[in-house]
């Protein structure tokens, strides 16, 4: 009876190094596939970086000029996920730089921000500075003019210092 009850124990506990050696190996093996995920993640950046990294990735790249606003173009090259840099060449005026694999991605987002931009052109505004300009000149023409006396003196500060007489 003793031998039967050593014989299931040693049983049990193989049964349970197995589970346990195979629990640890699949732990391993989670493990081993995020690192190489944070890694590859690491290795190769995406969306907009800087020319050295975008000319890291060992991928032939293309050029387009854009000139005016490029915050404009990172809002639509987001959308579309494509690796980018920018090369000021000029005030205002840039060499979008990318990867020639993605000419198709790059296509469309350019389209797209080339829409924007005339929708933009054609909405426009009058910037806030503009605005207040002349809305001040406005305010000037509407307020009376006042005639100039001697030392110095408008008629306006002239007629107060009489009403303030008269009250006394």
């Amino acid at each position: 009876m003793q031998e039967q009850v050593d014989r299931e124990s040693i049983a049990i506990t193989v049964k349970a190094s197995k589970l346990t050696a195979r629990t640890l190996g699949r732990l391993l093996g989670k493990l081993a596939q995020g690192i190489k995920k944070h890694y590859g993640a690491k290795q190769t950046p995406s969306g907009i970086q800087s020319v050295k990294k975008l000319m890291n990735h060992n991928a032939a790249t293309s050029t387009i000029e854009i000139s005016g606003d490029k915050g404009l173009f990172e809002q639509v090259a987001r959308k579309w996920s494509v690796d980018y840099a920018f090369h000021k060449t000029g005030p205002d005026k840039y060499l979008l730089l990318f990867k020639s694999g993605q000419a198709d991605a790059i296509t469309a987002a350019f389209s797209e921000y080339s829409k924007r931009v005339m929708e933009r052109a054609r909405d426009k505004r009058p910037p806030i500075m503009e605005q207040l300009k002349r809305a001040t000149e406005r305010a000037e023409q509407e307020r009376p003019q006042y005639k100039e006396h001697g030392r110095g003196r408008t008629q306006h500060k002239e007629h107060k210092r009489e009403r303030e007489v008269s009250r006394e």
